[in-house]
């Protein structure tokens, strides 16, 4: 079968791989649409990842087969694919798969070959029924939302203003996902025009360019000197962490929602004490 593999001499190619082994208590499903994460792209530019791997988590398919051990599927439903599950582990069975301890059973990062291929083989538990009236192409886009959702929850905030920071796709998620559970205001923080006019489509309030804006003193203007009540950092990027604890208000709440890939400098760490705001990390979802 065709595959994107990722090499450490090259990049991402295309390749013809062999045809997956199915055991017998998996799914195999035919991939139909597949989205990029930006942590696909973390993972490349980090040099983490082995060669070979074969990436991708955000993905729709149809049932194409199963193991001896499989019941209750049939051939062509569409599903979407949950990341990870063991089934097995102490968070698996208390109901937080997202922390799954067995971290190699996720698609595209773990001992699982991820989506970037005709096929992949997930566990049962991973599959998860398509809604009629919802296209493949859409229902690929679930895991973006849904970690966006998590990444919300996880603020512990029900509204109030809400500082976005990175307009990626989980970014961009994120904005719409206040706009519909009425925090106010949504100010995204994003250096590329087009996503800073995506945000604002999607219900941003204010869409500022860090470059080239103060966004302590836009900050200061639109919360009334008082600070964002809530900050997800969506972008990736080390250095907007510092720049969060100066935005972020006294009793607030900072959740990570990317992932960074290194070293964090904290330059007044005593914000934390001072503000006495939570911080906090979100990891995949829990839908």
């Amino acid at each position: 079968m065709k595959a994107v593999v990722y090499r450490r001499a090259q990049g991402l190619i295309a390749e013809e791989i062999p045809a997956l082994h199915l055991e017998d208590e998996m799914l195999l499903i035919r991939v139909v649409n597949t989205g990029f994460c930006g942590s696909d792209h973390s993972l490349i530019e980090s040099g983490f990842l082995a060669d070979g791997t074969i990436l991708g988590h955000e993905a729709s398919g149809t049932i194409a087969g199963w193991g001896n051990q499989v019941r209750g599927f049939t051939e062509g439903a569409r599903v979407i694919i949950r990341p990870t599950f063991c089934g097995k582990c102490r968070d698996c069975r208390t109901g937080r798969p997202y922390l799954c301890q067995e971290r190699r059973r996720t698609i595209g990062i773990g001992d699982l070959p991820g989506a970037f291929a005709e096929y992949i083989k997930v566990y049962p538990q991973m599959a998860i029924p398509i809604p009629e009236g919802v296209d493949s192409r859409n229902a690929a886009l679930a895991e973006t939302f849904a970690a966006a959702l998590h990444g919300i929850n996880t603020a512990r905030n029900e509204g109030g203003s809400v500082l976005v920071m990175g307009g990626g796709p989980i970014g961009l998620a994120a904005v719409r996902l206040l706009k519909l559970l009425g925090f106010a205001p949504i100010v995204l923080s994003e250096p590329i025009p087009g996503k800073r006019d995506l945000g604002k489509r999607f219900g941003a309030d204010h869409a500022i360019d860090p470059r080239s804006e103060d966004l302590g003193q836009k900050t200061r203007e639109w919360t009334h000197g008082i600070g964002f009540e809530t900050i997800l950092e969506c972008s990736g990027m080390a250095e907007n962490v510092p720049a969060a604890f100066e935005l972020i208000s006294s009793g607030g709440s900072l959740c990570m929602i990317s992932i960074v890939f290194g070293s964090i400098t904290l330059s007044q760490p005593m914000l934390m004490n001072f503000k006495e705001f939570r911080f906090t990390g979100a990891y995949s979802n829990t839908h």
